[in-house]
């Protein structure tokens, strides 16, 4: 890994700027021409990339960073920084997320205005003086499987099943079939057996909710690691254990604030690694479709590099 300080220059080469159209409800559509023009003024090239599907996006990515870019920059929410992560995560060029999804946990818990246009001035900003800064981010592995980075929330419990729920169905449409699949789930409710292994220390726990975090929130400023601070080399692992449907929906909407972690059926832990397994469950990275059970999670402080 690269030893990185908050005074690194960045690197010669153009900005590579990858958006999503779609990002948001197309609420930020507009927007793009504006900030390429001001990305612009810090005196390098702009290219946008091309990409139609997520797969093309992150192929996009790669592709822009082994050819010589400078810098990366993404607009978008969660997912189309989950995307771009994978290119710049464990390299010298650095990353500016501008927040123009439903979901920006990222970009905001990482210290950059959910406004789009005033996140644009501040990689700006950064771009002009060469100024990059550390951060941490978390390394997903599985046996057999090529390793993925996330920079947000690991989701393994009950909003993991029921997007992965939402992504089967094919109605409805829109945010109607999200609803839908937790009304399906929540019938369905019950703990599930996990193994943790947290630095080798290996436990059992029927648990109902688990999270590993690198920053605080996912699905659009949920605190469900309220404490996890991507700069301290540390995962945050939060276990929500026994909870009946009646209890779960008491303390879900305490999840914004982030309470939720002082029932007594929630636990908190922080580990450099954290091995995880249980059976059926598909995790989701920054609201991604991720790795399948088990995995093992990994902090690896300074992996990427943020253009504030």
């Amino acid at each position: 890994m690269l030893a990185v300080t908050a005074h690194d220059h960045v690197p010669p080469g153009p900005v590579a700027v990858l958006a999503n159209p779609t990002a948001g409800r197309g609420r930020h559509r507009g927007l793009l021409p504006g900030i390429l023009e001001r990305l612009a003024a810090a005196g390098r090239p702009v290219e946008l990339l091309r990409a139609r599907t997520p797969e093309e996006a992150e192929a996009a990515c790669h592709a822009a960073v082994t050819g010589g870019a400078g810098a990366l920059v993404a607009v978008g929410g969660d997912g189309t920084m989950h995307r771009a992560l994978q290119a710049v995560a464990g390299t010298d060029v650095p990353f500016g997320p501008v927040p123009a999804g439903t979901g920006n946990d990222f970009a905001v818990d990482t210290g950059f205005p959910a406004d789009p246009t005033a996140a644009v001035e501040v990689i700006t900003a950064a771009l002009a003086a060469g100024r990059a800064r550390p951060v941490d981010l978390a390394r997903l592995s599985r046996p057999g499987e090529a390793d993925r980075w996330f920079g947000a929330v690991l989701a393994a419990g009950f909003d993991a099943i029921v997007n992965e729920r939402a992504n089967r169905m094919r109605w409805p449409r829109g945010p109607r079939r999200y609803d839908l699949a937790i009304v399906v789930e929540l019938a369905r409710l019950r703990p599930r057996r996990y193994r943790l292994v947290l630095d080798g220390v290996a436990q059992e726990v029927d648990a109902v909710l688990v999270a590993v975090g690198n920053t605080a929130s996912y699905g659009g400023g949920m605190r469900i690691c309220p404490d996890a601070d991507p700069h301290d080399g540390l995962l945050d692992v939060v276990v929500g254990g026994r909870f009946d449907r009646r209890t779960l929906m008491r303390v879900k909407p305490q999840i914004y604030r982030g309470t939720h972690v002082t029932h007594p059926l929630a636990r908190v832990y922080r580990a450099r690694t954290v091995e995880l397994s249980a059976e059926g469950i598909t995790t989701y990275a920054d609201g991604e479709r991720s790795l399948d059970l088990p995995v093992t999670v990994t902090a690896v402080p300074a992996a990427l590099r943020l253009l504030r």
